[in-house]
């Protein structure tokens, strides 16, 4: 949905029937592209990214819809063509103290680090034959910090703003020659 200036929010996602929704590779797929670029798309102009059919994509996004994660755009012309975007520009998950929410979010939670990590390991498969440049760039690192609880909000704040410039939904119109999609992994995580 959006705010009343048209600008999209971010979603904070409490209810395990929506992190349950969200828990299949291909919907994760759809919405980081939908929330990433702001775009609008149809299921078969996203059946290619997600590796399925543009019915089967079609099934995920209705289902995506029934949570309000999507929602129908204005179609580009063809009054056939059904064409979705995304209801929030990017969502978090809080299970608070609910069991059935916690286990959802942990379900929601593996498959993302599932697929990040098969990123990370796709990226290692193949670096060797990349360019140079791209792989003297790439950085795969793990540094243990010792923070209170305040300061590891302030590093995120701060990685975070750090970023935020150079987010793919904001460069696409216009990006630097050069410019690849880069995924960053981030998480900050306190250890036993």
């Amino acid at each position: 949905m959006s705010d009343g200036d048209g600008e999209q929010r971010r979603l904070t996602i409490s209810d395990p029937k929506v992190m349950r929704a969200l828990s299949h590779p291909a919907r994760l797929e759809i919405m980081e592209h939908l929330s990433s670029t702001g775009a609008d798309v149809t299921a078969t102009g996203v059946a290619e990214l997600v590796g399925l059919s543009p019915s089967a994509t079609s099934y995920h996004l209705r289902e995506l819809a029934k949570f309000g994660l999507v929602e129908h755009a204005p179609s580009r012309g063809d009054a056939r063509e059904r064409v979705w975007r995304a209801t929030m520009r990017g969502w978090s998950v809080d299970a608070g103290h609910d069991a059935e929410a916690q286990a959802a979010e942990q379900t929601l939670v593996n498959v993302f680090l599932e697929r990040d990590f098969g990123r990370v390991r796709d990226w290692v498969r193949r670096s060797h034959d990349e360019p140079a440049e791209w792989y003297d760039a790439a950085v795969i690192g793990g540094p243990v910090l010792l923070l209170t609880a305040d300061e590891l909000r302030e590093v995120n704040a701060k990685v975070f703003e750090l970023l935020a410039p150079y987010r793919r939904r904001d460069r696409q119109a216009d990006p630097p020659a050069g410019s690849r999609r880069v995924v960053v992994h981030y998480a900050t995580v306190p250890m036993d």
